[in-house]
């Protein structure tokens, strides 16, 4: 596998109340076309990833909404697999290269969330558990809250591990200028986070707090997927690892809970493709919803050896840009900091790892950056996609 990466763009991630989500993707595609060099009329098909365009925007035709949109008729399809929508449009991309059948894709994830109650929001992200969870009034920071519970008995991990990931990622967000909590709004700039802050903020589903969660947040990204051979950038950044894993739907039917199996088994599929092992990864965009998702995480993606080791290694500022250890995780803030608008997250991450191995992330570049991982998670687990980037 040998798919470039020829454009990339996003817009900024917050309360963006002021724009809708025909501006937000007019905004990233065409970002991306220029970043691209090439024209729309250029482009073959495109893939919208939306989770929640149905439930809160009242269309679900966003394949046709979109092409009409941008003046095009290229074959045009909505993916959706609720907070995994972006990754697996970058995926289905990926494969309608690999397929022959296309030379250039546009991949696009968007989402319009703040203009709607956070009840209604709350309930529509729902959508993506059991019915089981919705009768038992579970939502999704309910669900990692049991998650989380599991960690720290089995583990021995605390809270105050968990509120060592926010300090890390807000500080990351601080240096970005696209992220949701980019420093100066609100009341408390990213770059000032701590574990005290963190620890005092008020309890969303015990033990996560309100600052153990990533935000509501709207947004879009933009990629243009092409043959190797079709570009003439000097630092051309390939797609060389694409998989995709699903479990099941309800938390309670798993074999356990803290560790998502999705995660480990798309991880193993793109390692598998690229020849490559989580050793290798220099740079990563984990799913880190939660910030009980990203310790999982990085065990699951092989990058801790234990759910204890990943908790010690971020207290002690590992995974942190300018750190001792090599890898970093999350540069661009994740989910977390950078926000998490759910259908532009997948294809934002593979903006900010094309954006780094290329050495154009400014002041969250991570040093010496050749090979990066991209982590996109549906649901508690039951859908996962990894992809690998190499420059």
């Amino acid at each position: 596998m040998n798919i470039a990466v020829l454009g990339v763009a996003t817009t900024k991630f917050g309360e963006l109340w002021d724009t809708s989500p025909r501006v937000l993707v007019r905004e990233a595609v065409n970002g991306a076309l220029a970043d691209a060099q090439v024209a729309l009329e250029d482009i073959d098909a495109i893939y919208v990833g939306n989770m929640l365009s149905g439930m809160l925007g009242n269309q679900e035709n966003l394949g046709a909404f979109y092409a009409e949109e941008l003046g095009i008729t290229a074959a045009s399809t909505k993916v959706e697999g609720a907070c995994a929508s972006g990754g697996l449009a970058v995926h289905q991309g990926v494969l309608g290269i690999l397929s022959g059948l296309y030379r250039r894709v546009l991949v696009i994830g968007v989402e319009k969330m703040t203009d709607h109650k956070p009840e209604h929001v709350a309930s529509a992200l729902m959508g993506a558990g059991s019915d089981g969870e919705r009768i038992a009034g579970l939502t999704f920071p309910g669900l990692y809250a049991l998650m989380a519970h599991a960690c720290m008995q089995k583990y021995a991990i605390t809270e105050s591990d968990m509120a060592a990931v926010a300090v890390k990622n807000h500080y990351h967000a601080s240096l970005n200028t696209y992220a949701h909590f980019s420093g100066g709004a609100g009341s408390r700039s990213a770059g000032q986070m701590t574990i005290e802050h963190v620890m005092q903020s008020p309890y969303v589903a015990d033990p996560l707090k309100l600052l153990d969660c990533s935000p509501i947040s709207d947004g879009a990204a933009a990629v243009i997927l092409g043959e190797a051979a079709k570009t003439t950038r000097k630092s051309t950044v390939h797609i060389v690892g694409s998989s995709v894993a699903t479990d099941t739907l309800d938390l309670a039917d798993r074999s356990g809970i803290t560790s998502i199996s999705a995660t480990v088994r798309a991880a193993q599929g793109a390692y598998k493709q690229a020849k490559l092992a989580a050793r290798d990864i220099d740079v990563a965009e984990a799913h880190d919803c939660f910030t009980i998702a990203e310790l999982m995480a990085l065990v699951d993606l092989g990058f801790s050896d234990g759910m204890k080791k990943a908790a010690q290694q971020v207290g002690q500022g590992a995974f942190t840009l300018n750190s001792s250890k090599k890898l970093v995780v999350n540069p661009s803030g994740g989910l977390k900091a950078c926000g998490h608008p759910v259908g532009a997250t997948g294809v934002k991450q593979i903006v900010e790892i094309t954006q780094q191995l290329r050495g154009e992330a400014g002041k969250r570049q991570a040093a010496n950056a050749h090979i990066g991982l991209t982590h996109n998670v549906g649901g508690s687990g039951a859908v996962a996609v990894v992809h690998l980037l190499r420059s």
